[in-house]
């Protein structure tokens, strides 16, 4: 699918400037993110996790208050639970925060490294790439009604033969009408196209 394949290329051109990983949330509606992708190591986003950190941590608070590029450094959002400190600790030192779009489907990553500042540059051709992957992964506003009926029907547990006699379609052409919704949603199953739907409101 060649919107994945452009999200994959993004990612890559992202990870090679945050040594440490980096965290995407891309469209954020109804306080639910429709994708997510992270580098991270695997114990932070595990004690991240845990602690509930997303609802207390000031750097996502920027996030949400304001669209651009920052530094970590630059962003003045009171620490009050330490989370950025302990951060540091499992190798994220230094970062860049990335918001892009409306608030109601806003786009927020943050990238890492252990050794130094992210450059001007670094930080700008970040923002580029972000922007890119915010801009390739909007959600769309509708699905075809054929589209939402196989898909209606399949998250309410009809196997393809059941669904598509309900439909009164062949069972082929029942599996092309999700391969359309799921190239729709850029999704790579079934299941995830569903609630990637119902997570935009089109289900």
């Amino acid at each position: 699918m060649e919107e994945r394949a452009n999200i994959e290329r993004e990612l890559r051109l992202l990870g090679e400037l945050a040594p440490a990983g980096y965290f995407v949330a891309l469209h954020i509606r109804f306080a639910a993110p429709l994708m997510t992708f992270h580098t991270y190591d695997k114990a932070w986003v595990d004690r991240y996790t845990a602690q509930a950190y997303a609802m207390r941590d000031p750097i996502t608070a920027w996030g949400f208050s304001t669209e651009g590029a920052a530094r970590w450094s630059e962003i003045e959002v009171p620490d009050t639970f330490g989370i950025m400190r302990e951060a540091a600790e499992y190798g994220l030192r230094f970062g860049v925060q990335l918001a892009f779009g409306p608030i109601s489907s806003r786009s927020i990553a943050g990238m890492a490294r252990g050794d130094r500042e992210f450059t001007d540059a670094e930080r700008d051709r970040a923002a580029r790439i972000f922007a890119r992957m915010h801009d390739m992964t909007e959600p769309p506003e509708n699905l075809a009604r054929a589209q939402v009926e196989a898909l209606r029907l399949v998250a309410a547990g009809d196997r393809h033969a059941a669904a598509a006699a309900k439909l009164g379609i062949s069972e082929s052409a029942l599996k092309a009408r999700l391969t359309s919704a799921r190239q729709r949603l850029m999704a790579r199953t079934t299941a995830e196209a569903i609630q990637r739907a119902k997570d935009a409101r089109l289900l």
